[in-house]
């Protein structure tokens, strides 16, 4: 009765880890670097996250091409990223080079390589968001357990059913902080390689 609820909750939290941990840089240019990042465009009416104003692509693994849809917002996008302080210095080239006949511009940004320090920082950030995500993982656990037991007391279950829901729930735990303890370690892998 309570598993299918439980799944739900600690499947969000490993969602929400998923996403948070696509935004730590590996040394390799991906998407998620910057399309959560917010900008302020249309003379700040409006801000809207870089995924909704460009499509973002990776030609390499030490450059993203960042193409707005709407040519006007350049310097715009440019400013969020420099405003969002994480280290990438976005610069305006045309998309095809000059053998293209100017057929549009880019923002073009080129990773650099991380040093050491960099990776200690962000395994460190890596921990600090693996440890969130289990400790949501043991809020539900702790809920859940809270309303086995005030069923139990209510008498709408019995002992037998307490103790078999207790033993379910610990199941799920420690299969979801399983889960996130391996997506912890393919991430410092990717992290730690150089």
């Amino acid at each position: 009765m309570y598993e299918n609820v439980v799944r739900a909750s600690m499947q969000r939290a490993i969602d929400v880890l998923s996403s948070d941990m696509s935004s730590i840089r590996t040394g390799r240019a991906t998407p998620g670097l910057v399309d959560g990042l917010s900008v302020s465009v249309y003379g700040g009416t409006q801000k809207l996250t870089l995924r909704e104003l460009a499509s973002i692509t990776c030609p390499d693994t030490q450059m993203i091409i960042i193409d707005p849809w709407d040519k006007s917002i350049f310097g715009d996008i440019k400013q969020g990223i420099l405003a969002a302080n994480v280290g990438f210095n976005p610069s305006i080239s045309s998309k095809g080079g000059p053998a293209s006949g100017g057929d549009g511009e880019v923002l073009r940004i080129v990773l650099p390589p991380m040093t050491s320090e960099d990776r200690e920082k962000y395994v460190k950030l890596l921990s600090g968001k693996l440890e969130n995500a289990r400790v949501v993982v043991r809020q539900v656990r702790g809920d859940t357990m809270h309303s086995i037991k005030k069923a139990f007391e209510e008498k709408t279950t019995s002992e037998d059913e307490k103790f078999a829901h207790e033993k379910k729930l610990q199941e799920v735990t420690d299969e979801y902080v399983q889960k996130i303890d391996q997506m912890g370690e393919k991430k410092k892998l990717e992290l730690l390689q150089i």
